[in-house]
């Protein structure tokens, strides 16, 4: 009997934003995770990293001023730490979780690059902030580097990077083997570290890639049955933070694409969540794609709560 295999695609709420938020969140995580390994899905788990992968920016660059020998690291080398240590966390708590169920299943973290396409047009518009504001002399040393700066009124400046669309998973077919094994992969963390090809060599880019569409190029990639990116709010919404705000149980992949057009979501939050789910689905049959949140996770799969998009 072929098992059916679900991403999960774990918010910023699910993880928490220092580290004792993050073991206490990740406690909370592992047991909805488990829930579903419980009644037989194959599962891969893929994160945000927005706050850690901030934090070890910052502490790098602060560190390599502050000591003679020592540089600041770029974003590549920061998203491989924190898809590391936040991997570290999951990984044993889902361990932790599964024991005392009596599952005897491993998890393992799969450090995870993405190659990117050096021509994404999200070169040429850095959008993404990273890391601490600084002052405005810190923000020039960081533009004399070749670094994008914008200034935010009243607090400061931020670096800001780019956000280009992932083309493929390097690590794929490790991936798939592991998954093939009937074990649980923690891959894709923070989007992946994004690279470009040189040579024979992978480089990689000042950039972050979008969570969710990382997640669904995964479960593009590994022929998953469902996709579940679990957000902060129950339901997608139409006409949000207006009085005519109203949640939707279930989208066909038409009326997605038509309030994609319309302007119905969020850029920088929503957005990228929807797109992602109408990629999954318009490649594959018999897929679901579920936007929810922790909470409401495995009441979403039995049709109870969320929002669902599925292809036939």
């Amino acid at each position: 009997m072929v098992k059916k295999r679900i991403v999960l695609a774990l918010g910023h709420h699910a993880l928490g934003t220092n580290l004792p938020e993050q073991k206490k969140a990740v406690a909370e995580t592992s047991k909805v995770i488990a829930d579903f390994i419980e009644v037989g899905w194959q599962v891969a788990v893929t994160h945000s990293n927005a706050p850690q992968v901030g934090m070890i920016h910052t502490a790098m660059n602060e560190f390599g001023k502050l000591h003679d020998g020592y540089t600041s690291a770029p974003m590549s080398v920061c998203s491989a730490m924190s898809q590391g240590y936040i991997g570290y966390d999951l990984q044993n708590g889902i361990q932790a979780e599964l024991a005392k169920r009596g599952i005897c299943k491993s998890a393992a973290t799969i450090l995870t690059q993405m190659m990117v396409n050096p021509y994404d047009e999200a070169f040429y518009t850095p959008m993404k902030p990273v890391g601490r504001f600084m002052s405005a002399e810190d923000a020039k040393a960081e533009e004399e580097k070749g670094n994008y700066v914008e200034e935010v009124p009243g607090m400061g400046f931020r670096r800001v990077v780019a956000s280009p669309k992932p083309v493929s998973i390097v690590e794929i077919d490790i991936i798939k083997a592991v998954m093939d094994a009937d074990q649980i992969v923690i891959a894709c963390g923070g989007g992946g570290i994004p690279v470009m090809e040189q040579g024979y060599r992978l480089k990689g880019a000042s950039a972050v890639i979008e969570k969710d569409r990382a997640a669904g190029l995964l479960a593009k990639e590994i022929d998953a049955d469902v996709l579940m990116i679990l957000t902060n709010v129950d339901n997608v919404t139409l006409n949000f933070g207006t009085p005519e705000e109203r949640p939707i149980s279930q989208m066909s992949l038409e009326e997605a694409e038509g309030y994609i057009q319309e302007g119905q979501f969020e850029s920088s939050s929503m957005l990228p969540k929807i797109e992602a789910s109408v990629d999954f689905l318009w490649n594959g049959s018999n897929r679901k794609a579920i936007i929810t949140s922790l909470d409401k996770a495995k009441a979403s799969l039995e049709g109870k709560a969320g929002t669902l998009m599925q292809s036939f």
